[in-house]
């Protein structure tokens, strides 16, 4: 069973000057979810989980959960290179109350396909439902359909983000989901209505990010297999989505919040502020959409 069908929120952190700045995270929590996202993911790629401490992943997993209030699910990233160090944070979403958790590949090792699935097995013990992450452009590792095959007899997998970079593999993971219940969720906001076409239940989005609602609709087309509507508004949406990723994500996006008004503060070391021409780009492509 899906956790969600629709648009999952990347879920960006609000770092203010020594910590997260939780006022913050209360009113983007209630503009993601008043902007129709379907769930609310934190601590991902796009939540700079690598420069979070242990205790601000905590508390701010248990702020969201909180303010969240069953009104939309929280999925929480726990990935980690280590197996075990992904089980323990998969038992702290358990612990917290998350209605599941990303996990990506484990990064740097760039263990076998055995490997991954051994991995996925030993965290799928800590009994929380898990949407495994696959995106080889950052971890060096690729889960090939054969193995997600492997992957959906584990009980307690009950999703994959799909992030790999290639249509044809794309397509024969989307395969394999649809023969094995699997819950795949496109990874890449640019192919969402491609995606959603091919049997995607929703797309795990930096874009919704700051453009809720239109992320929103986007899917909504798409699940009431209003094609031709949907790819209209893709195409309408993708030089924003292009800017986006102009920079290693979340550098674009955290500017693009604070575009809108939400000071999310800059992205931790070792990642940079977003540079000048960038700025630029970005903001053209906002003002195209009238986000600013």
């Amino acid at each position: 069973m899906a956790l969600f069908t629709g648009v999952g929120a990347a879920m960006v952190t609000p770092f203010g000057k020594d910590t997260i700045d939780y006022a913050v995270l209360d009113k983007y929590i209630e503009h993601l979810i008043s902007g129709g996202v379907s769930a609310l993911l934190p601590f991902g790629t796009t939540g700079e989980p690598a420069t979070a401490s242990a205790a601000e992943y905590e508390k701010a997993t248990s702020f969201i959960i909180a303010h969240a209030n069953k009104r939309v699910p929280v999925i929480v990233g726990a990935g980690s290179n280590s197996t075990a160090t992904a089980y323990d944070h998969a038992c702290t979403a358990k612990r917290l109350g998350a209605d599941g958790v990303l996990v990506v590949t484990p990064y740097y090792n760039k263990c076998t396909q055995r490997g991954i699935v051994e991995h996925y097995k030993a965290v799928a013990k800590a009994g929380i439902p898990i949407i495994a992450y696959n995106v080889p452009s950052r971890t060096g590792v690729n889960i090939l359909p054969a193995t997600v095959e492997e992957l959906a007899a584990i009980d307690g997998v009950v999703g994959i983000k799909e992030a790999c970079g290639n249509i044809e593999q794309f397509q024969n993971t989307a395969k394999v989901c649809a023969q094995t219940g699997l819950a795949m969720y496109s990874g890449d906001d640019g192919i969402t209505a491609t995606a959603m076409l091919m049997g995607c239940k929703g797309v795990i989005s930096v874009a919704a990010n700051p453009a809720p609602q239109m992320m929103s609709e986007l899917c909504a087309l798409c699940l009431k297999n209003k094609f031709t509507e949907a790819q209209a508004l893709q195409f309408k949406l993708n030089d924003f989505i292009s800017a986006l990723f102009c920079e290693v994500n979340p550098i674009p996006v955290k500017k693009a919040m604070q575009l809108i008004g939400f000071e999310v503060g800059a992205p931790r070391l070792p990642l940079t502020e977003l540079e000048p021409n960038h700025v630029e780009l970005l903001k053209s492509t906002m003002r195209e959409l009238e986000l600013i």
